[in-house]
């Protein structure tokens, strides 16, 4: 693994304002063409967390996703966030993880926030997704599934004594500030249990329900110490993460060789 330059983008999302969202948070990371290796916008950067945005989902085949694609290219840099996207007859709350070299991968959320009624507006994703970058395994989540450490959970094959399924977890997010204590709790959680670096990038300002967020983003080392934190303003922080100081974490504290081994239906 080399060294890994990930970008937090908390901005203050626009509401139901796809165009207006993309031309925000693009003067936001033009600056970061070739300074950066990841580039992380929050979850729905597109509209805002609400669930009368479904009526806006784009398809793959959208503005958005072609968005998303230009500015990696553009930035010579990996980007990710999430967005409604229509597919068939579901809309997804999707995580895009598209690369400089064209490729496109997604992640569909699994976990729908039922205290906001997204599980009733929304289809939920089954399988995570893990890639690799700059020989990085890298695991991004959205929002809710922060709260879920079994399926968080980085598992470590002890028979076959393979590696861990990844170094990096992600989470995009649009969390209120009313709960930002668990926020700021369990991304340390995830961090420590998973032996591994954790990215949570949330939104700042207040949205179309009068729903307030204090962002809050941070890196997360794989001791649960802040690398960087942000507080509630509009702001772009990049961290390098340190390929071998989590490489010596893990030699020394190999707690995965003691892990439970699972799997999930």
């Amino acid at each position: 693994m080399q060294d890994l330059r990930v970008s937090i983008i908390q901005g203050e999302t626009r509401w139901h304002d796809p165009a207006g969202n993309r031309a925000y948070y693009g003067d936001l990371i033009a600056p970061l063409a070739g300074a950066t290796d990841l580039v992380v916008l929050p979850e729905t950067f597109t509209s805002g967390f609400s669930n009368d945005a479904i009526g806006q989902a784009e398809g793959m085949d959208g503005p958005t996703v072609a968005w998303v694609r230009e500015q990696a290219k553009a930035l010579d840099a990996v980007v990710t966030g999430s967005v409604q996207l229509r597919v068939g007859e579901g809309v997804f709350n999707r995580l895009l993880w598209a690369t400089p070299d064209g490729e496109l991968k997604h992640y569909d959320k699994r976990h729908l926030f039922r205290y906001a009624g997204e599980h009733k507006r929304y289809a939920a994703g089954k399988d995570r997704l893990v890639v690799e970058l700059k020989g990085w395994r890298v695991n991004p989540l959205v929002c809710y599934d922060l709260r879920f450490p079994v399926f968080a959970r980085n598992r470590y094959n002890v028979e076959r004594k393979d590696q861990l399924d990844f170094d990096l977890q992600i989470y995009v997010a649009n969390w209120p500030s009313a709960r930002a204590y668990p926020w700021k709790t369990l991304l340390r959680a995830r961090a420590i249990e998973n032996l591994c670096y954790v990215v949570g990038v949330n939104r700042v300002g207040t949205d179309g329900n009068n729903l307030h967020y204090s962002g809050d983003s941070a890196v997360i080392d794989f001791l649960g110490h802040p690398v960087s934190e942000c507080t509630d303003q509009e702001v772009v922080v990049t961290t390098t993460l340190q390929a071998a100081e989590l490489a010596a974490h893990r030699e020394r504290f190999p707690a995965m060789l003691d892990a439970d081994a699972f799997s999930i239906d």
